[in-house]
């Protein structure tokens, strides 16, 4: 399927300035988005969408905050719906309310992201809706039930329930996040650079990717010193 080559268009709604900030700085850390504005309130997130989509410029994801002085964040979900607009919507919240949650997903929240969180969750709430978005991308009408399939299995990521003894979730998100953020295959020892691990941690959890066939593997020729394998995530 083709790649959407448009950035995302992001509004960032969170009523603590610096937390919207923050957001927004972590966005622009993620390849494939763009930050299309920040707001304070509901009535100003639910302007921006509508002058976005007038203006022939709409906004593709809102990251909403569910705790905001005017409205609440299901209420300005159900608007957008209501309204028609077809934005798609992460919850970035404290709110564990699980009655709020399954509130906000029969209201197309696409994404639940409690916080505080680190940048490597967010990244890869990010990174997955990006290759969900991405997977849908098709010029033709008409989705194949594989087309469907793979689209929704971007939104999941790896768990720790089956992990060997010795992985963190942490740290597998982390690599996760990295293989599908870099443009090509990636070492075990590029993975120690970038994520300051160890060769031989690096190297375990891309073996186990590459044995749960989440990522290519392959050996890397043409460098110095001992062979070594690269991995490729599977797209």
């Amino acid at each position: 399927m083709s790649v959407d080559p448009q950035p995302i268009r992001v509004l960032v709604v969170d009523d603590e300035p610096i937390a919207a900030d923050a957001h927004a700085i972590y966005l622009q850390r993620v390849g494939g988005f763009s930050v299309g504005g920040i707001v304070n309130d509901g009535q100003s997130a639910l302007r921006a969408l509508q002058q976005g989509a007038e203006a022939g410029a709409p906004i593709d994801l809102m990251l909403l905050d569910m705790n905001l002085p005017d409205l609440h964040g299901l209420d300005i979900a159900r608007r957008v719906r209501s309204a028609g607009l077809t934005v798609d919507i992460i919850a970035i919240t404290a709110v564990r309310d699980l009655k709020v949650v399954r509130t906000a997903i029969s209201s197309g929240v696409v994404r639940y992201l409690i916080k505080p969180f680190s940048y490597a969750m967010f990244a890869e709430k990010l990174v997955n809706y990006r290759d969900f978005r991405q997977q849908l991308a098709s010029p033709t009408a008409h989705a194949s039930q594989t087309d469907v399939d793979l689209a929704f299995a971007s939104l999941r990521a790896p768990t720790a329930a089956a992990l060997p003894k010795g992985l963190s979730e942490s740290t597998l998100t982390a690599v996760v996040v990295l293989l599908k953020a870099h443009a090509g295959p990636i070492s075990a020892s590029e993975v120690m650079d970038q994520l300051g691990v160890s060769r031989v941690t690096a190297r375990r959890y891309l073996e186990y990717l590459a044995d749960q066939q989440t990522v290519r593997r392959r050996a890397r020729y043409g460098t110095p010193g001992r062979p070594e394998n690269e991995y490729l995530w599977r797209s």
